[in-house]
C-alpha cells in the first residue's frame, strides 16, 4: 500500500496525539499570521500571541476572520510572506466588490496536492486510474487543486474543463476514464447529452466514480447523480480562503467528510451568539488554517451550516466528520416572514422522477412579497399535452409549502431552457433588490 496516500501512522492518530499535533501547528500558524499588516493589528492590540494558546482549545480566545476582511484587506494585507516567495494565487469570484485573494508559497501548493490526494485516496481511487476533470481553470480553484492532487496520485489526467459536453463524452470512452470531477449541477446536462446520443455511461463508459462539489447540493441530487451514471459520486468540501478543494472529503463509506484535521482546526458556533455548539449540533463551521505558510487565516467564519457527527468511522482514521452541509447563512433568504435554504427546495423537487436537475428561484414584489420555482422536466416529458402537468405542479407546491411554510408559484419548463453556466449554477434570481 503506497503511504503517500494511506497515511496510516497520521489518519489512525490517537485524538490525544492528533490535538497535540494541532496545538503546536496552530501556534506556529498564528505567529506566521502576526507577519502580516491585517493580523498584527487584528491580534496584537489585544495581545494575543502564539503564548496565549496552552490548548487548542484557547483558540477560542482569537477573533474571527471574515470574508470582508479578506475584500477589505485586498490583495496582501493577509500575506505572511513577500510576494516574491509566492508562486501562485487564486481568488474569488467578487461578484460584489474586490475577490477574496489567497497566495501560495510552494510549500502551500505541494501540501495542498497531497490533501487532494489523500482525500481522492480515501474514496478508493488509485494510481492506475484515469482522471477527467470537468472544472472550470484559472483563478477558480476546483481545475488546477484536483489536477495538481490527482498528478500527485499518480493519475493520467485529462484537463478536460468545463463544458462542451460531446467532447467530454468522447474524452471519456477514448481514454477510458475511470474517475471524474464536475460541479454537481453540470452532470445532469452531461446526462442528456449521454441520451441524445444514444449512449448509457454505465454501459458506454469506464466511470467507476465522481468527486462533486463547489455548489451546494443535496443529498437526493447525489443519488440522483448515481442513478443517472450508475457510479458512486463523493462529496468534496473545499473553498478559495482554505485553499480549494481537499478540505474535506467522505471515504468509501460516505458515513460524512472526514476534514483533515493535520491542516485545519475545525469549530462549530452558533450562528447568534457565536459560543461553540457541542459535536452532534448543528452550527455554522469556523475553520483556521494550519499548514499553510504564505497566508494562513485563523478562525474564518464560512457561513456553512453543519455538524460534526459524532462517534467513530467504520474506516479507522480518526480525524472528525462533518454533516452534508444543510445551507449558508448568506444563501438564505427571506420570504413572507420565513427563512428559506435552497437547498431545502432542491431536495423537494429531486423526488419528482418527472423533474430533470437544473431549477431557478425567482423572488419578485410584484405582488408583495412572491416566489416562484422553475424547474426543468425530463427531456421526453414536457409536451403541451402532458396530461398531469397541472397535477405534478399542486404536488410539488403542496409539498414545498409544508417544506419551508410558504407556497411558491411552479412553473415546469421544457429541458434545456433555463440559463446555464460553466461554473457554479446560479439558483436564486433576487429581482426584489432591482
Amino acid at each position: 500500500m503506497d503511504s503517500r496516500y494511506w497515511q496510516e501512522e497520521l489518519e489512525t492518530m490517537p485524538r490525544k496525539n492528533l490535538e497535540a499535533l494541532q496545538l503546536e501547528k496552530l501556534k506556529a500558524s498564528v505567529t506566521r499570521a502576526l507577519k502580516s499588516p491585517f493580523y498584527k493589528e487584528h491580534f496584537g492590540s489585544q495581545g494575543l500571541s502564539a503564548d496565549s494558546l496552552q490548548s487548542v482549545d484557547d483558540i477560542q480566545k482569537f477573533p474571527f476572520t471574515c470574508k470582508d476582511d479578506l475584500r477589505d484587506n485586498w490583495p496582501f494585507g493577509l500575506m505572511s510572506a513577500s510576494v516574491d516567495d509566492c508562486v501562485r494565487m487564486h481568488c474569488t469570484s467578487g461578484t460584489t466588490g474586490n475577490p477574496a485573494a489567497v497566495l501560495y508559497n510552494r510549500h502551500d501548493l505541494d501540501s495542498w496536492a497531497n490533501l487532494v490526494a489523500r482525500s481522492m485516496w480515501s474514496t478508493g481511487a488509485r494510481p492506475n486510474d484515469i482522471f477527467q476533470n470537468m472544472s472550470g481553470y484559472g483563478l477558480f480553484t476546483g481545475g488546477l487543486g484536483f489536477q495538481n492532487g490527482a498528478e500527485k496520485l499518480g493519475m493520467l489526467t485529462i484537463p478536460a474543463a468545463a463544458g462542451n459536453s460531446k467532447r467530454q463524452i468522447y474524452l471519456m470512452q477514448a481514454f477510458g476514464t475511470t474517475v471524474a470531477h464536475s460541479v454537481p449541477s453540470y452532470l445532469g446536462r452531461l446526462f442528456a447529452v449521454f441520451q441524445e446520443m444514444g449512449l448509457d455511461p454505465h454501459k458506454d463508459t469506464k466511470l467507476k466514480r465522481f468527486f462533486i462539489g463547489a455548489e451546494p447540493h443535496s443529498e437526493e441530487t447525489r443519488l440522483r447523480i448515481q442513478e443517472m451514471f450508475g457510479v458512486k459520486a463523493y462529496n468534496s468540501f473545499g473553498m478559495t480562503e482554505m485553499n480549494g478543494p481537499g478540505v474535506a472529503f467522505e471515504c468509501e463509506y460516505q458515513t460524512g467528510m472526514h476534514v483533515w484535521e493535520d491542516c485545519y482546526l475545525i469549530e462549530i458556533i452558533d450562528p447568534d451568539t457565536l459560543q461553540r455548539v457541542p459535536d452532534g449540533e448543528w452550527g455554522e463551521m469556523v475553520l483556521t488554517t494550519l499548514d499553510r505558510e504564505a497566508m494562513p487565516i485563523i478562525r474564518y467564519r464560512t457561513h456553512d451550516l453543519t455538524r460534526i457527527i459524532p462517534g467513530e468511522c467504520a474506516c479507522a482514521r480518526t480525524h472528525k466528520r462533518f454533516d452534508r452541509i444543510k445551507g449558508r447563512t448568506d444563501d438564505m433568504f427571506i420570504v413572507k416572514g420565513c427563512n428559506i435554504f435552497p437547498i431545502q427546495i432542491e431536495r423537494v423537487l429531486m423526488n419528482f422522477p418527472e423533474i430533470g436537475t437544473d431549477y431557478l428561484i425567482e423572488l419578485t414584489n410584484e405582488q408583495g412579497d412572491d416566489m416562484t420555482v422553475k424547474a426543468e422536466l425530463k427531456p421526453d416529458l414536457f409536451t403541451d399535452n402532458y396530461p398531469e402537468l397541472e397535477s405534478l405542479k399542486r404536488k410539488i407546491a403542496g409539498i414545498l409549502r409544508d417544506t419551508i411554510l410558504v407556497t411558491p408559484k411552479i412553473q415546469l419548463v421544457p429541458h434545456g431552457s433555463l440559463p446555464k453556466t460553466e461554473g457554479k449554477a446560479k439558483r436564486v434570481l433576487d429581482l426584489r433588490k432591482q
